[in-house]
């Protein structure tokens, strides 16, 4: 039997490697981490940007998540990726059954995580030109290969920063892509029935864990006090330093996505330490 699917679904850096980690102690579930990265980013952002039809991305999406559910083990299959931010509209179309979770975390922290910690591989000055260069012209200029560092969203014609977008800085580029896949996400998920959806804040999920167990509620899985605790300190962090933003940062990241934190009720808030 087919299992059934649930996709988690982010800006990244977001406590999606934790999130992964909780549900994964559960019997009956099956969940992956980024599945088929190097197939689903470059399709993701083609798609965004206008190079990638909807009738392609599901046929890609079908024979990839869809032959693992076929294949699947337990009855729940599900995949955590902010790849699949870029795509919901064909994941409901292909898993018409299908559960989603948007995950969201206070912006500074995603943007610092970002900045800090993977910035050989997000949105660095020549993979972002490559890529540029590329949308501009994609029939002449070569595509980029597979790899992460090339792959994220730049603003569409008719984006408030597409002028700007070209002068950013990596910070910058970083700012913008948390407040738009977050915006793509929200705009995602309408079309899904609220008996499908779940919207959870990284916060609460590590504060309270009554939002732990309505997750798993969501999902239709037992509960154990336990599973809490892979919420006690961070996941996937390769350099275990929290760094706040710089004055300047902050100011940059309020004028670029002030908007997206007043929508996701974190504009107002103390940036927090994370303690490793």
């Amino acid at each position: 039997m087919t299992a059934k699917p649930f996709f988690i679904v982010s800006s990244g850096r977001s406590g999606t490697a934790m999130l992964v980690k909780a549900l994964k102690a559960a019997a009956g579930i099956t969940i992956e981490h980024e599945y088929m990265v190097h197939i689903v980013q470059p399709l993701a952002v083609r798609r965004y940007q206008g190079l990638a039809t909807a009738e392609e991305a599901r046929a890609v999406l079908s024979s990839t998540h869809g032959a693992a559910l076929i294949y699947a083990q337990t009855a729940l299959w599900g995949d955590s990726s902010n790849k699949l931010s870029w795509l919901i509209p064909e994941l409901a179309a292909v898993f018409p059954d299908a559960r989603f979770i948007h995950l969201v975390r206070d912006g500074r922290k995603v943007a610092s995580s970002f900045f800090h910690k993977l910035a050989d591989e997000c949105y660095d000055d020549r993979s972002a030109g490559i890529l540029a260069d590329y949308l501009y012209d994609p029939k002449r200029v070569p595509a980029p290969p597979p790899e992460k560092k090339y792959w994220w969203p730049q603003p569409k014609r008719g984006d408030p920063f597409a002028a700007e977008f070209e002068r950013f800085d990596q910070f910058q580029r970083i700012a913008w892509h948390w407040m738009e896949v977050n915006r793509t996400i929200i705009e995602g998920l309408k079309a899904v029935p609220d008996d499908r959806r779940c919207f959870c804040r990284l916060e609460d999920l590590c504060s309270d864990r009554f939002f732990v167990a309505a997750l798993f509620k969501f999902l239709g899985l037992p509960y154990r006090e336990d599973y809490a605790a892979a919420f006690s300190r961070p996941h996937n962090v390769n350099r275990p330093v929290d760094t706040l933003l710089t004055p300047d940062q902050a100011e940059q990241f309020d004028w670029i996505a002030g908007g997206m934190m007043e929508r996701l009720a974190y504009r107002g808030r103390a940036e927090y330490v994370v303690n490793y």
